[in-house]
């Protein structure tokens, strides 16, 4: 049983509310609210604003833009749990008529269908959805900017066209989708489709002086999947608990760690950021980050998670630009993974019905030609290799149910690994994905590619 998280040390908490006082003074945000959580607990919040006694909380309402594609990924990958579409689709399966109808769910997902990054005509953030009445409005002449499939290339209007696949598949609205399937479930009631008191408004501050000017607040009609929730630091860090553990009502852990697996290839030179499905991953240091940013006229906001360290951090403000919101809340992750490190959970032995000795006799030493790996038994009759020393190509990998086992991850991800025996039962050697691994390096009695020299190993002759 996982105990309950301590409270941060005064130290730790006198870092984040400095770190945030430095991100509003010196971003020139009118307000700004953060809140961090660990182990599915909120541990900290803080907040600063330029008008005294004012500052916003945890409930206060601010626009997230595009954390709101998170929400239309977790809806479509429901869909695809449910059995009622593929990733790998068509779009012209499930929505006909938008001459964009080849590309996948997938690709869409991923930003990878080489769609437009904007809507045409004009800027949509800033002008009423009832500009772009239809899809050919929200999509425009020029559809095409890459070869679907190739790189990545972020595409708001895709993620209006995943909407509309979910309200075509659903017989629903987007909005009612949304509330019924994620945020209900999730008790995330203080975030909407329009804002609800108490919330901030949006300011434009000037770049040259200390001035603002208020940034309108539309409804972006179709574009709505791409950029339209209201959301709280509270609601947001349950949403992060979900994003971590996943939850049945809503959707299962595979699937959520599935969104946060790479889908498309980076630009050139882009080794430090990245996309899944509805999620952006980032690299901090040596920690890797997944999550989502958002913009919208007058609104910054950012949730970034560390799996490895139970932490995640959101941050809030309501100002159109000259605060790096994603900087800051990947801060605010790591001020609390560093100095106050996860404890790990007591090590214990696996229960005796986990234990096979066929598969305690597997455990040990294996060699690919003269390379030594370790083979381990994991929960659940997984095993999992890895080499014995440094860097390789290590995995875990599931059984098949046909005395086989899949790989879940690394080089071998999706190989097969089999169990090859002697006439007499006894093991000869492990397959995997064609490789042969034996007891001893270039085994003789093993049935070795290319055969093993007969004179064995030597020395240097004299």
């Amino acid at each position: 049983m996982i105990s309950e998280p301590e409270q941060l040390l005064p130290g730790t908490r006198r870092a984040l509310l400095h770190r945030i006082a430095v991100a509003q003074s010196e971003g020139r945000a009118p307000s700004l609210v953060a809140a961090v959580q660990r182990q599915g607990q909120v541990v900290w919040s803080g907040s600063r604003s330029c008008v005294d006694g004012h500052a916003p909380d945890g409930d206060t309402q601010f626009r997230i833009g595009s954390l709101t594609k998170t929400f239309t990924a977790v809806l479509v990958l429901r869909l695809r749990d449910e059995g009622l579409l593929n990733l790998d689709d068509p779009l012209e399966k499930h929505l006909p008529g938008t001459d964009v109808g080849d590309i996948t769910v997938h690709q869409l997902l991923g930003h990878s269908a080489g769609l437009a990054a904007e809507s045409p005509g004009p800027w949509w953030e800033r002008t009423p959805g009832a500009l772009r009445p239809e899809l050919p409005d929200v999509l425009g002449e020029q559809t095409r900017m890459h070869v679907p499939g190739h790189r990545f290339h972020y595409s708001n209007p895709g993620y209006t066209l995943l909407g509309s696949l979910v309200e075509q598949v659903r017989g629903m609205s987007w909005e009612q989708a949304l509330r019924n399937e994620i945020l209900e479930p999730l008790g995330m009631h203080r975030t909407s489709l329009q804002p609800e008191a108490p919330h901030a408004g949006g300011w434009a501050v000037h770049p040259w002086a200390d001035v603002m000017l208020p940034e309108p607040a539309e409804d972006l009609g179709l574009m709505a999947p791409a950029g339209q929730l209201w959301s709280t630091t509270n609601d947001l860090l349950r949403f992060a608990a979900f994003l971590m553990e996943g939850d049945d009502r809503v959707l299962c852990a595979d699937s959520v760690e599935e969104m946060r697996k790479p889908s498309a290839p980076t630009g050139p030179g882009d080794w430090q950021s990245g996309y899944g499905l509805g999620l952006q991953l980032a690299r901090d240091g040596d920690r890797t980050l997944f999550g989502h940013t958002g913009s919208l006229p007058g609104f910054l906001a950012t949730l970034w998670i560390s799996a490895e360290d139970d932490v995640a951090a959101v941050a809030l403000t309501n100002t159109t630009a000259g605060l790096a919101i994603g900087e800051v809340a990947a801060e605010l992750v790591g001020i609390v993974a560093e100095a106050e490190p996860r404890v790990p959970e007591p090590w214990r032995p696996l229960t005796e019905s986990e234990v096979d000795t066929d598969l305690l006799a597997l455990t040990g030493p294996w060699y690919w030609g003269t390379r030594a790996n370790v083979l381990r038994l994991t929960p659940g009759g997984g095993l999992e290799i890895a080499p014995m020393r440094g860097a390789g190509r290590g995995a875990r990998f599931v059984p098949g149910g046909d005395g086989t086992w899949t790989g879940l991850d690394g080089y071998y991800a999706g190989e097969i690994l089999r169990v090859v025996r002697n006439d007499d039962g006894s093991v000869n050697h492990l397959d995997l994905g064609s490789f042969v691994f034996t007891r001893e390096p270039y085994d003789p009695a093993a049935a070795v590619p290319g055969g093993v020299d007969a004179s064995g190993w030597r020395g240097l002759g004299d």
